[in-house]
């Protein structure tokens, strides 16, 4: 096993799934029944993601979320609107520092992305809507942005004189 703080690998590191669920899960069409018989030609779709992760114990259990919302509107009325929470349970034992971001960032997000999709598709066409089929999602690359966000953010606290922890 390596040093928490490490930045290296135990050949011996592992990733199992213990558990796969659905946390919470909303489905709202507040102009129901015209949205539905309205032409859905000109609506748009705006679809948000974030990844949330909590340890669980001591034995390198992981409570790992992936939460989409997505949003129907035509013009500013609101068609749809659904929230998932599509969550598991990870043991995560002997990443570093930096592969540990990894497998929290991308490879458990990955696993948990298409029980979110098919929960997302199959409320969507229940609640009267043309299938909505979300697109794969890179979450490596998603991941990227975020580190170079967060490093241009600490650059820029420093440039001003902050304090960095």
């Amino acid at each position: 096993m390596t040093d928490k703080n490490s930045n290296v690998t135990d050949k011996n590191s592992k990733l199992d799934i213990r558990q796969i669920y659905l946390k919470d899960f909303s489905f709202e069409s507040p102009q129901s029944p015209q949205s539905i018989s309205a032409p859905q030609a000109d609506t748009s779709i705006d679809i948000n993601m974030r990844v949330s992760y909590q340890l669980l114990d001591d034995d390198g259990n992981y409570e790992i979320i992936l939460t989409i919302t997505v949003t129907a509107k035509k013009e500013e009325a609101i068609m749809f609107l659904s929230e998932i929470q599509q969550a598991g349970l990870f043991q995560i034992l002997g990443f570093g520092d930096k592969e540990m971001g990894l497998v929290l960032n991308v490879a458990c997000p990955t696993i948990l992305l298409p029980y979110a999709r098919a929960a997302i598709t199959d409320v969507v066409s229940k609640g009267g809507f043309p299938q909505l089929l979300l697109t794969p999602v890179n979450f490596d690359a998603l991941n990227a942005r975020k580190l170079e966000r967060e490093g241009a953010q600490d650059k820029t606290e420093a440039d001003d004189g902050a304090t960095l922890n």
